[in-house]
């Protein structure tokens, strides 16, 4: 990836939570971006052939493994994104788990474990759509699900999301010095661009399925999610584990950043395909003339 490419990505990562506000990030801004609708279709295809060629280093080197998270408000295109940018990937090293709401099984472990089941193996690419922030998002914003979660009640004080976050932020800086590339991607979409959504998925009837009448009810709530993910921001972005707050008004541009943030990252790691040894060598050749 060229230097002027790295630049251009940097204006939306995120390393250090000091200052951080999100009504700096403009959920349509393009950042200075020059390229338009138009220039994307090439641009996306380019990243796609170039982060396929990556995961096939990355799967055969079996040295790093990759973890991307996609946080968002609802109607704010993680699906569609996961789709485009992973459309070249081998599925023989990638995987996408979405995360619901917890069972009545999950509800009795501690809030880790269940992403824990779902990281990546080394030489793998794992997605998770939602992911342990739901713990200091959606729980903080209803306090009835924390009540579910049965916690000894002298453990549940104000401090909670803080230490909740402390949590995490350890749990982040273990899994990097385990090898695992952590990129965590906030889909910044506004209010009015969800409301154009959900009412797209309400007049084309093959939409239809993608609407719930609980995604209303969330957006009464805007104001909280947004001090939540800030705060959660605030406290976890990191060298080893940005974020990315990356614009969704506007798809294309969404996806084009994604592409181009994880192609950046796999660039990072000195990939290779492994170099047999003079043994390994002796047996191909061996092999060959056997064949012969």
């Amino acid at each position: 990836m060229s230097q002027r490419a790295d630049a251009t990505l940097a204006r939306f990562r995120i390393e250090s939570g000091k200052g951080f506000r999100l009504k700096d990030h403009d959920p349509a801004g393009k950042h200075g971006l020059t390229i338009g609708k138009d220039d994307a279709p090439e641009l996306l295809r380019q990243g796609v052939e170039r982060l396929a060629e990556l995961q096939d280093k990355l799967y055969a080197q079996d040295r790093w493994a990759v973890l991307c998270l996609f946080q968002a408000m609802d109607a704010a295109g993680k699906d569609g994104t996961i789709k485009h940018v992973f459309s070249g990937v081998n599925p023989q090293g990638c995987f996408v788990t979405s995360f619901k709401a917890p069972s009545p099984a999950e509800l009795d472990q501690d809030f880790l474990r269940r992403h824990i089941a779902h990281l990546p193996r080394r030489g793998e690419i794992a997605i998770h759509n939602r992911s342990w922030y739901e713990e200091v998002l959606v729980v903080r914003v209803h306090p009835r699900i924390l009540a579910a979660q049965r916690l000894p009640e002298r453990m549940v004080t104000r401090r909670i999301w803080k230490e909740r976050l402390e949590d995490i932020a350890a749990f982040e800086r273990y899994l990097a010095r385990q090898g695992v590339v952590l990129l965590k991607f906030f889909l910044n979409v506004s209010r009015e661009e969800q409301r154009a959504r959900f009412l797209e998925r309400l007049d084309q009837p093959e939409k239809n399925w993608k609407f719930s009448a609980s995604d209303v009810a969330e957006r009464r709530h805007w104001k909280d999610y947004m001090h939540a993910y800030e705060e959660a921001i605030r406290a976890t972005a990191a060298p080893h584990a940005p974020w990315w707050i990356v614009p969704a008004d506007r798809k294309w541009l969404t996806r084009l950043i994604v592409v181009g943030a994880i192609v950046q990252a796999l660039e990072g790691l000195d990939l290779r395909y492994p170099v047999l040894s003079e043994a390994e060598r002796a047996a191909l050749a061996e092999a060959r003339a056997a064949l012969a």
